[in-house]
């Protein structure tokens, strides 16, 4: 203590029951304490202290040293220096200011090397952002724009002399761009209001034939009326489809007057594709009656399949029937297929055997089938469902698809049974 005691007397001393720091630099003489018990106690308690600061300093220049963002912390290095200077604690100060005043230097280097980088990327940034406003596509370019603005926003400052200046380009850049954006569909929304405006006034004139005395007239009327429609085009297709609804109301209405006062018979006009659509659904239904063909039957029906559905893509009109029938006939004939050639392994003969015995054996297998499949599909629901993942898409179209295989052979399964009554005389 002897030894604090005397070193102290170089940073400090004690006066009318009061402790002092001595002066360093241009910083005065300052109070810093008071004496409470002894002067060697008060003066001893200031040494200690000042080991706090010390300590501050060391952890500051740990803490840039770890950092990405060295200048970010020459913020903290001002407040810590400010600090030290109103510190209460004797010891030598100057060291530790000196060390401070080297790191200012080295993170306002730092800083000052970051804003020329950030400016020379700014630059660019502008460049690019001139390009994008060219974009003859406004989607692209705004994704492009928007793309540049994160960029910019990741990008750090500049020199102050030069951040208004540069922030002002970009943001005159942008905004310019997204007001002739704003005006180039404000435009476009004002000839989208024009033809539909168009197309409802044609649906009017069209309704309002149906009052018209003279067919001949209308009927020329009606004609110029669907030609003017064709030239519409690029339309919302939802508000196309409501207006072109109502136009074929009045079109139809028409031409049922029209005919039935020209006392002609109107002939429908079946689509060829929905023709053959019908043509696969009826030939298919009659196949699966015959048993011995099933397999044959079941490889058509695959080939059908793919052609119904590029058919299916480029008919509007569909019978809902039609389709339920063909996907109903389909998995009928697949899940037959798939039964007889369970059954073929044990019972390669099935064709040649009594048609009481060839049900019993079918009822039999498709019943242990049957709820074979149910109790996986049980399974599987409990599992999916203990996991978290009945509601992923893949796992609901497999539960979905299990369901309906299911559905059939509970439907073959009835008929089977309607059968071998019948034929049983029950």
């Amino acid at each position: 203590m002897e030894n604090s005691i005397k070193n102290s007397a170089d940073y400090g001393y004690c006066k009318d029951g009061k402790v002092y720091l001595k002066g360093y630099s241009e910083y005065e003489d300052r109070q810093i304490g008071v004496v409470r018990n002894t002067e060697e106690e008060a003066l001893q308690y200031f040494i200690n202290r000042f080991s706090i600061a010390e300590n501050k300093v060391s952890t500051l220049f740990e803490q840039v040293e770890e950092a990405q963002n060295k200048g970010s912390y020459l913020t903290k290095l001002l407040q810590l220096r400010k600090s030290l200077t109103e510190f209460d604690g004797l010891g030598n100060f100057i060291p530790l200011l000196e060390r401070l005043d080297g790191l200012e230097l080295e993170l306002r280097e730092l800083i000052l090397n970051n804003q020329i980088k950030n400016l020379e990327i700014k630059k660019a940034l502008i460049e690019e952002l001139k390009e994008a406003g060219q974009i003859e596509d406004w989607a692209v370019a705004t994704e492009t724009i928007m793309e540049i603005k994160t960029k910019w926003l990741k990008t750090g400052p500049v020199d102050k002399a030069l951040q208004d200046g540069v922030e002002g380009e970009f943001n005159e850049i942008v905004d310019e761009f997204f007001v002739r954006r704003r005006e180039y569909y404000s435009e476009k929304n004002r000839i989208i209001d024009e033809k539909l405006a168009t197309l409802q006034r044609i649906v009017d004139d069209a309704r309002n034939l149906r009052y018209e005395k003279d067919v001949d007239v209308a009927f020329e009327v009606i004609k110029n009326l669907q030609r003017e429609w064709k030239t519409i085009t690029n339309v919302p297709p939802k508000k196309q489809s409501m207006l072109w609804k109502q136009f074929k109301r009045s079109n139809d209405f028409f031409f049922e007057r029209y005919n039935r006062e020209k006392g002609i018979v109107a002939t429908v006009r079946i689509d060829p594709r929905v023709q053959q659509m019908k043509e696969m659904t009826t030939e298919l239904e009659s196949l699966f009656k015959i048993q011995s063909q099933i397999p044959s039957t079941s490889e058509k029906a695959k080939g059908y399949l793919v052609k119904w559905k590029e058919l299916a893509a480029q008919t509007k009109n569909l019978d809902r029937n039609i389709a339920e029938r063909f996907r109903n006939v389909c998995d009928k004939i697949f899940e037959m297929n798939y039964l007889l050639r369970v059954i073929s392994y044990r019972h390669p003969a099935l064709d040649d055997k009594p048609r009481v015995e060839q049900l019993k054996i079918m009822i039999n297998q498709m019943d242990y089938m049957t709820k074979k499949e149910k109790n996986e599909l049980d399974a599987f629901i409990t599992d999916s469902q203990y996991s978290g993942q009945m509601g992923d898409k893949l796992v609901m179209n497999k539960i979905n698809t299990q369901k309906r295989k299911i559905s059939m052979k509970e439907t073959l399964l009835i008929e089977f049974k309607k059968e071998l009554e019948i034929l049983l005389g029950q």
